[in-house]
């Protein structure tokens, strides 16, 4: 099979022309059936069990805003591309769900907060991880959830941030943390991977 570490792309990458191509990666789109099973069962035990509020922060096409809201949640998404944007609400028409344009790292949202943050391969590439998890981290009502997808990609140059770095970066913010490895669920990739990929669940 197939490996898949597209997710080292670099962060300047001009996201408005890849939007029309960006589903077509496994585990962007969730086209395969498979690959969609697995996000939406790891996304059910991330995220509350009773209907909720959730933020997807660089949503991009909206793929996981998408399952949250089959699950029954009330979806906000924002991504900085437009483009990114006009997919995830064409996805999600007639959903319960609001897509907005706008900076990830201090999203447009004014003084509503939410039940939990759902954020995949965002946090590595921004350049003060404390500080915006500190921003994200009053985004949430008390009780509330961070759900962080990360990973470290490439041998010979690795990008990324470690699951111990974001582990004690969490530390001050949350209550409880729990890191869950997700290298070894190719389900999730559409193939098998050969680098760190992992999920933090935070409870504030």
């Amino acid at each position: 099979m197939r490996e898949y570490s597209d997710e080292s792309t670099p962060p300047e990458v001009d996201w408005n022309a890849a939007a029309a191509a960006f589903d077509e990666q496994p585990d962007h789109g969730l086209r395969d059936p498979e690959v969609r099973a697995a996000w939406a069962r790891r996304l059910r035990a991330w995220l509350p069990e009773r209907a909720s509020d959730v933020l997807d922060l660089g949503c991009g096409t909206g793929s996981l805003s998408l399952l949250a809201a089959e699950q029954g949640h009330r979806v906000t998404g924002v991504d900085l591309s437009p483009a990114m944007i006009d997919l995830a609400r064409a996805k999600l028409a007639g959903r319960d769900a609001v897509f907005l344009h706008g900076d990830a790292m201090a999203p447009p949202v004014g003084e509503e907060r939410f039940d939990a943050l759902i954020v995949r391969h965002l946090l590595w590439a921004l350049p003060d991880p404390a500080r915006v998890l500190r921003n994200w981290r009053a985004l949430l009502r008390p009780g509330g959830r961070l759900v962080l997808v990360e990973g470290v990609w490439g041998a010979v140059t690795p990008v990324g941030i470690p699951a111990d770095r974001l582990t004690a970066l969490l530390a001050p913010l949350a209550g409880h943390t729990r890191v869950e490895r997700l290298s070894q669920d190719a389900h999730l990739w559409g193939g098998p991977v050969g680098d760190e990929r992992y999920a933090v669940v935070a409870t504030v």
